[in-house]
């Protein structure tokens, strides 16, 4: 009987409020996984030094993806199976299949030339503007200006046609792609990270796991597409992204963290009665 079960989260707006960025309303989801010994597997648009500071609150010690599946980190140790093409780095074994920061600043400043004054990114800020637009404390602020493969942007000239942006992007061999912000990326996405976590799981168990996906934002769809059990959850307002739509998605009752702990809870107890 295939009796381990992953659950792959999105962060912001998702597990985490969108306004507070507090997990509080999920604490009774979050028990009944750690009691019940499944992993929950963060993929997020946030950088690895920002969930590291998250996984310290939740207690978490299991894989995680940042920056739109920029890089899957896995802690050293965790499995026996080896995983190809990784590095290690500060206790990870880290499989990298997003495209280096240097190079997408590199894309990005020529972006920026030809779209003089409407395109400005994380790393054109200062820590206390990224907070501001945020609404993180200036340490948090600081762990999300610590890029490794994704630049967020805003278009300071609303009439921007976004078109022109992602056809400039595309033609560098890059990808953007929406959450709070745009996002400049590489040809990465949550999708290929979760298949690559399912994949540790499955030949470490030597079976298949039943997945769990949650996310709010479309570029939450990728991971959404890639897990048996996908929950859209509620934006603030109690409305739905719009652009996701998949035939088995699962609508959580409520916003954030509240619709995302009725929704885990409501799956868990489904899977493992």
């Amino acid at each position: 009987m295939n009796d381990r079960i992953l659950v792959f989260t999105d962060l912001d707006g998702t597990l985490l409020d969108h306004r507070t960025y507090s997990f509080e309303p999920a604490r009774p989801a979050l028990r009944l996984l750690r009691e019940s010994g499944i992993p929950l597997i963060i993929c997020t648009s946030k950088t690895r030094a920002e969930v590291e500071k998250i996984r310290a609150a939740l207690g978490n010690t299991d894989p995680f993806v940042a920056e739109n599946g920029g890089a899957v980190f896995v802690p050293e140790g965790d499995f026996s199976i080896e995983l190809r093409a990784a590095r290690r780095d500060s206790g990870y074994l880290v499989v990298e299949l997003g495209t280096s920061y240097h190079r997408i600043l590199r894309t990005f400043s020529q972006m920026k030339e030809r779209l003089s004054g409407r395109l400005r990114g994380f790393s054109d800020m200062a820590i206390e503007e990224v907070a501001r637009l945020t609404g993180l404390s200036l340490d948090e602020a600081a762990r999300a200006k610590k890029r490794e493969y994704d630049e967020p942007f805003v278009l300071d000239d609303p009439a921007t046609n976004l078109d022109t942006v992602r056809e400039m992007a595309e033609s560098a061999g890059l990808s953007i792609t929406r959450g709070r912000f745009f996002h400049l990326t590489g040809k990465n996405d949550k999708g290929r990270s979760v298949r690559l976590v399912k994949d540790i799981y499955a030949r470490t168990d030597g079976i298949a796991a039943r997945t769990i996906g949650l996310g709010d934002s479309p570029n939450d769809l990728p991971l959404l597409e890639n897990v048996d059990f996908p929950v859209l959850v509620q934006k603030p307002g109690g409305r739905y992204e719009p652009s996701i739509r998949l035939d088995n998605l699962i609508l959580a009752p409520g916003e954030g963290p509240i619709g995302w702990s009725v929704a885990v809870r409501e799956l868990v107890d489904r899977l493992t009665s």
